[in-house]
């Protein structure tokens, strides 16, 4: 019998990428504290706050998948905006230049001897050069808050992005090729605990 899925995040894009897989899992999001600590790197940053996501959310006989998502330019951290100001200022610095988004995924089996697999996923995003009507009408619609880096590539922060090299799911907040090796790295396939045929 497969263990039960437990989806340790509140987001509702992360929600409807596992949908769009066919998996039965439940939600159970972590309250933690997700400041970085002094001089850590983006990459390690997501990935520490994944594993620590999972270990909270962890239970006995449980597969337990959470994910921690930034934007980061020049190196630094962009979280959600606080207001529509701090908005305003993030997209201005992500206008006409390219920042990373990065994804730390953690996969956790509960029992007596718990299992753990983690990957970080890396992707290039290059932001059309943006008038300040442009980001003040994106800022007024709304999107930007409770989104890393003060906007949502799947949705009508599509019109912002240029390109993107490297994986499209990362940059909406949950890696799927990633999260595929993971399943992998436990012995486990992902396909088995879809309802699809």
């Amino acid at each position: 019998m497969s263990p039960r899925l437990v989806l340790a995040s509140a987001s509702p894009r992360r929600r409807e990428l596992l949908a769009l897989l066919g998996l039965e899992f439940s939600v159970r999001p972590v309250d933690l504290d997700e400041r970085a600590l002094a001089g850590e790197a983006p990459a390690a940053h997501v990935r520490r706050l994944a594993r620590e996501k999972a270990a909270a959310a962890a239970g006995e006989g449980e597969l337990v998948l959470a994910a921690d998502t930034v934007v980061a330019v020049d190196g630094e951290i962009l979280g959600k905006p606080s207001d529509a100001a701090e908005a305003r200022r993030m997209l201005a610095r992500l206008s006409g230049r390219t920042h990373e988004v990065f994804t730390g995924v953690a996969l956790r089996q509960g029992g007596a001897a718990p299992r753990e697999a983690v990957a970080v996923a890396r992707t290039a995003v290059r932001f059309a050069a943006l008038t300040g009507a442009e980001i003040d009408w994106y800022v007024a619609s709304g999107e930007p808050f409770d989104k890393a880096g003060a906007y949502a590539i799947q949705g009508l922060g599509a019109l912002l992005v240029e390109e993107i090299e490297g994986n499209y799911t990362n940059v909406v907040g949950l890696p799927l090729p990633a999260t595929r090796r993971l399943f992998g790295e436990l012995g486990l396939e992902l396909r088995e605990l879809s309802r699809r045929p």
